[in-house]
């Protein structure tokens, strides 16, 4: 390995620890309490990392941080949950724009909110409930607007700072 590649490689590394450290803080520590679970913006900091870093390192943050914050906040049977859609969130986002507001980012928002919401509601339904019955399963998808005000206060997050990057010209001097 070349110093330049050892360079880069540790650069990836230090960016995905600070952005596990945000996702974590913004969802461990700005949330708001709803049914069984809270509602968060750490997702748009999982978007932005997805559309910065590489796959693999995205998905190491997202997985990190999610799985801090459950843990760590009084949560940690929802951490199998989120290991999984933290990790499929990442990979409908993609780093090879010079930008990191693109449309195809945008629409990504939108099965990122359909895991999101399928796979928190199913393993509530299947998991804590412990046991398939369909009263479980519709009561858990009664959570089904807290991931919505989640999602958007994601987005925003997301396209605010992502723009704001953008208009400093990060991709290009992070590159």
């Amino acid at each position: 390995m070349t110093r330049a590649n050892s360079s880069e490689k540790l650069k990836r590394i230090v960016v995905t620890g600070l952005f596990s450290a945000l996702i974590f803080v913004f969802t461990a520590y700005i949330h708001v309490p709803t049914g069984s679970g809270y509602t968060h913006a750490g997702d748009g900091l999982i978007y932005l990392s997805a559309c910065i870093l590489p796959m693999p390192y995205a998905v190491a943050s997202g997985i990190i941080g999610g799985a801090l914050a459950d843990g760590l906040s009084g949560y940690p049977i929802w951490i199998p949950a989120t290991v999984i859609i933290k990790a499929l969130t990442a990979m409908f986002f993609s780093n090879k724009s010079d930008k990191i507001v693109t449309k195809r980012n945008l629409l990504a928002i939108i099965p990122s909110f359909i895991i999101c919401v399928a796979g928190y509601s199913l393993y509530e339904g299947f998991v804590i409930t412990k046991g398939l019955s369909a009263s479980g399963i519709i009561a858990a998808f009664t959570q089904t607007p807290a991931y919505f005000v989640q999602i958007a206060a994601s987005t925003v997050l997301y396209v605010a700072a992502g723009t704001a990057l953008d208009k400093a010209g990060f991709k290009s001097r992070f590159k």
